[in-house]
């Protein structure tokens, strides 16, 4: 078995994953079954019991001889026991006879539905059931606009492709243990429906072929249709995540959260418990970090004017967290006051990590581990308003300009650099992140949406989204930087 396809517990920089690879490799023992492959959908945590186990009767179930020889560069031998991992079907309601994903889905086509997100230069816009367009508008004199608009897809009613699908629909209800699709979203197995649509805007660079889309509509029990993201997979072909509550009344697409399956390395007659040379690593990284952190935490304490008050959070995962006793006390102004002072921080994602932002202080990445109580936190960047400043002179991208028929002009986003986060594993750099904000309109004024996206390696782009934030764009200055509305 490779230990390379294993991963461990996380995304991002995560070290475990890297010292394994250095210091073990694994041989097959006589005894040893033939091991399954094993997903990269699928988090594994390695633990270390010693020369003795005693394996879980419940859940992910395991056998004795389930297991693979681990050997270290130092001549430490494992014997590693693997779970038996389940194909993911075990948990679907086999005996579900409402209605299917695509049924579920109608009342988003007949409604003419349509879902836009905005990033710094280009809008997109799905009409469900409909086009997805890609577009640039940009003022030229008085209301006259100059547009760029690419189609990324269209679907015609009576197309072979949707007869297609409708037989699809048929053959879901004949078969309720059909495999339903999954994509690692945050390093989570996540469920999808997908629609495809073609014949989109003939792309030159494919000989002219058109463009085409897959919509991937994933269950989300308080979304509002959003788009999380649109990327595109390969020249002219692109993939778009919708978040959509109406495929969660089917079991088969609602959100699970995967379980960390552990896999036990025994320790064999002479071998030490935990390999030496991971001690050693995880020790030096301690070190490292505790080093660096307190670096910045002198910094700031020393360039701080004021103290600010104990931080408040606000949660996206269910309504209950939304809404707490707490934040329906808060007015707007109070509202936007503590935001702007970083101690109202927002928090969010569903997968693995979590997220929390803290206005002109700091981006972190989480994960709570609810066995053990432990959180693992990674600093991907905190505020220094010389650098932000510096950035955006350079780049000339903190604030996004929407003209109006009017003649008049509002701010659509404003991004805004955090740097010197945690030094990275995998370029020897500390980690960075653009923040966007940008409004979001909702019936709960305490609703936020966060995404996070990695283009690079450990250069991140955190996407917010806030009815907060509608209040104070219009305040940027040239640089992006917010204030109290008069």
């Amino acid at each position: 078995m490779g230990m390379g396809r294993i991963k461990m517990s996380g995304l991002l920089g995560a070290p475990v994953l890297f010292v394994l690879c250095s210091v073990l490799r694994g041989t097959a023992g006589s005894n040893a079954r033939a091991l399954p492959s094993i997903s990269d959908d699928i988090p594994f945590r390695l633990t270390w019991p010693g020369p003795e186990v005693t394996l879980p009767t419940t859940g992910i179930l395991y056998r004795e001889d389930n297991y693979v020889i681990m050997t270290t560069t130092d001549k430490e031998k494992y014997k590693c026991l693997v779970p038996l991992l389940a194909n993911g079907n075990e948990e679907e309601e086999g005996d579900y006879k409402g209605p299917t994903p695509g049924e579920l889905l109608e009342p988003l086509y007949k409604q003419s539905s349509c879902s836009f997100r905005i990033e710094s230069y280009w809008t997109y816009e799905v009409c469900h059931g409909k086009y997805i367009r890609q577009y640039h508008d940009e003022k030229e004199t008085g209301l006259k606009f100059n547009s760029q608009e690419y189609y990324l897809g269209n679907m015609i009613k009576k197309s072979p492709l949707r007869e297609a699908d409708d037989q699809q629909e048929e053959n879901a209800k004949e078969d309720s243990k059909k495999k339903v699709p999954t994509k690692n979203i945050d390093g989570q197995k996540t469920p999808y429906y997908p629609v495809a649509m073609g014949n989109g805007t003939p792309c030159s660079l494919k000989q002219n072929q058109p463009r085409v889309s897959t919509v991937m509509y994933i269950c989300h029990p308080e979304a509002k249709h959003e788009i999380l993201s649109i990327a595109e997979i390969t020249t002219c072909e692109y993939e778009v995540l919708i978040l959509t509550p109406l495929l969660c009344n089917h079991p088969n697409y609602r959100y699970r959260a995967s379980p960390v399956n552990d896999i036990f390395c025994q320790s064999l007659p002479g071998s030490p418990r935990r390999p030496h040379s991971l001690d050693k690593f995880e020790r030096q990284q301690e070190i490292t970090k505790t080093s660096f952190r307190r670096a910045k935490e002198e910094e700031m304490h020393a360039t701080e004017e004021k103290i600010f008050p104990v931080q408040k959070s606000i949660n996206i995962g269910t309504q209950q967290s939304l809404i707490t006793g707490h934040i329906s006390k808060l007015t707007d102004d109070q509202l936007i006051k503590e935001f702007l002072s970083g101690s109202y921080c927002f928090h969010g994602g569903v997968g693995w990590w979590k997220y929390e932002f803290c206005y002109g202080k700091y981006v972190h990445q989480y994960h709570e581990d609810k066995e053990s109580g432990k959180t693992t936190t990674i600093v991907v960047g905190t505020w220094k308003k010389e650098e932000h400043i510096e950035w955006a002179k350079k780049k000339n991208a903190a604030v996004s300009i929407l003209p109006k028929a009017d003649n008049t002009q509002s701010v659509k986003m404003v991004s805004h650099f955090y740097g010197n986060g945690d030094v990275c594993d995998l370029n020897e750099k500390p980690r960075q992140v653009i923040v966007k904000l940008k409004c979001k309109e909702s019936d709960s004024p305490h609703a936020v949406t966060l995404y996070m996206l990695e283009p690079h390696i450990c250069q991140y782009v955190l996407g917010v989204e806030s009815p907060v934030i509608c209040k104070i764009l219009d305040t940027a200055d040239e640089n992006g930087l917010l204030s109290v509305p008069d």
